[in-house]
Formats: structure tokens, sequence, C-alpha cells
């Protein structure tokens, strides 16, 4: 009980000293990326975030690094709902576009089919993100890194039979790797190259039937079958997380409901095992 209310309360400080440190950072452009392609962070959100949407944008608008484009995805009605401090981000070079609802794939499907030669990053909507978060992302990039991601897990197996339970692999590991059986997971954000996906990547008659929910599952599958291993840089993430924004959240559904499970085991049919 002491515990649990002496954890809410480090979050609390986590989370003002992480607003505090957003409102103080300049608002004028960082500096150049330098890759090769150009930049675009993408991410998506939904009205229930949208109380605590504009301190995400504003964390990841005023990076040290500059990105070509910003761009927030929206299933159509929900640009209506947006309140004024979001929208006046627009003035920092935030773009809002609309496409279908197809969940938290929206933070990716529509970016990477209108800019297929691009460097993608995706974003979380709910989440802190340090001043350096691109700038490290780009340096790895800048490495030769095709998909790079900032907290990940590592697949166990089952001998022969392909990966064990979600549960069973060992969570948020603590040091950098690159491996077959590097899982990146999205909440802190991942960089895609140009070219790091299968084909059938963008095909959302397969994805809503096979992964519904779980667009870290489709996405390892489809960067595999690609022939490549994630690259998992730093330590072990951190992850603060804005008061009220998990009320609706798939986290929950993916991790203790098994949704994850039942994505492993979709693709598995469908694609076998592609670590």
């Amino acid at each position: 009980m002491i515990s649990d209310v002496f954890r809410r309360l480090k979050h609390r400080q986590r989370q003002k000293r992480a607003i505090a440190e957003i409102d103080a950072r300049p608002v004028e452009p960082g500096a150049p990326h330098g890759l090769p392609a150009p930049l675009i962070v993408s991410l998506t959100s939904y009205p229930v975030r949208f109380g605590t949407l504009a301190i995400t944008l504003k964390a990841i608008l005023r990076q040290s690094v500059r990105p070509d484009k910003v761009i927030l995805w929206l299933a159509k009605g929900d640009e209506e709902y947006l309140s004024p401090e979001i929208v006046a981000l627009k003035s920092e070079g935030l773009e809002v576009a609309v496409c279908s609802d197809w969940r938290s794939y929206k933070k990716i499907i529509p970016t990477l089919s209108a800019y297929p030669e691009a460097c993608i990053v995706t974003a979380d909507d709910d989440v802190y993100y340090p001043r350096d978060w691109l700038a490290e992302l780009v340096r790895a990039a800048s490495g030769r890194a095709q998909v790079v991601c900032n907290r990940a897990h590592r697949i166990n197996l089952n001998g022969d039979l392909g990966p064990a339970a979600y549960e069973e692999w060992q969570h948020n590991i603590a040091r950098p790797e690159q491996s077959a059986l590097v899982f990146l997971t999205g909440v802190m954000g991942v960089l895609y190259a140009p070219g790091s996906f299968h084909e059938d990547v963008l095909r959302d008659d397969l994805f809503t039937q096979l992964s519904p929910g779980s667009d870290d599952v489709w996405l390892y599958w489809m960067h595999r079958m690609a022939g490549i291993e994630a690259q998992k840089i730093g330590g072990r993430a951190r992850i603060v997380e804005w008061a009220g924004s998990q009320a609706t959240s798939l986290r929950t559904e993916n991790v203790t409901g098994s949704g994850n499970d039942r994505a492993v085991q979709a693709m598995l049919r469908k694609y076998g095992w592609p670590g």
C-alpha cells in the first residue's frame, strides 16, 4: 500500500519535471538531420487522449534535430475535437491529416503509403520524449541501422516450436542489442529506413484480420520477412506517461489480455516463423 502511494508520487514528480523541461525548450527548429532521405515523425491519437496530446506534440516538435515533417493522423471526424492549443502547433510545423480508422496502425500505414522513400519515425501520443530522442534514433540510422528502437523485448523460443508465450519473453532489455530476436515496442519511438518492410506491410485486409490490436507484432514480421533485424539502442527504457492518458489502452489488452499471443499465433499460421 505504502509502496503504491510512493510510486504514484514519484511518477507525478517525473511528469512535472518532464512538462517543465518541454516548456523550457526553444521553439526554434533544431539542427538538420543529415540523413540521405526525408525524415518524417508520424503518430496518431483519438479524442480520449486529446487532453494530454499537446504535451507530447510539443516534445516531438521541439527536438534538437529537425524532421522534415511531423504528421498527426486522425480518423475522419476526430479532427473536429482538437483543442485550440493543438491546432496552434501547426505554426511549429505540425501537420494534421485524416485517414482510415486503423487504430494504432494509423501512426505508420498512411505515412508509409504516402512517403515510401522516407525514414519514418513512429511515436506514441501519451508519453514524454526527451529533447535528444530523435537525434539518438537518427545517429543510429546514420550508422546504417535500418530499424532502430529505444525499447525492445527479447523473444524466448520453445526449441523448434517457435516463440514462447509473450509473458515469458525478456521484457525491456537493458542494453543495446541487434538480432533476429529483438522485438521492438513502439511506445518509445522506432525509426524505419526506406525498404525496411515486406511487400505485404500495407495490406489492411491482412493486418486488420491477423493482428488488429498488435501493430508491433505485425511490424516485427514485416521487417523480419524483409531480412532486417531491429537494433535496440540505449539502456533500459523508462516510460513517463501523462496522467489520465491510459484510461483506454491497447497495452492492457495485448499484455494481460493475451492479445499479443493471439496475434503471434495468427502470424505463424499465415507466414511461419521469420526469426
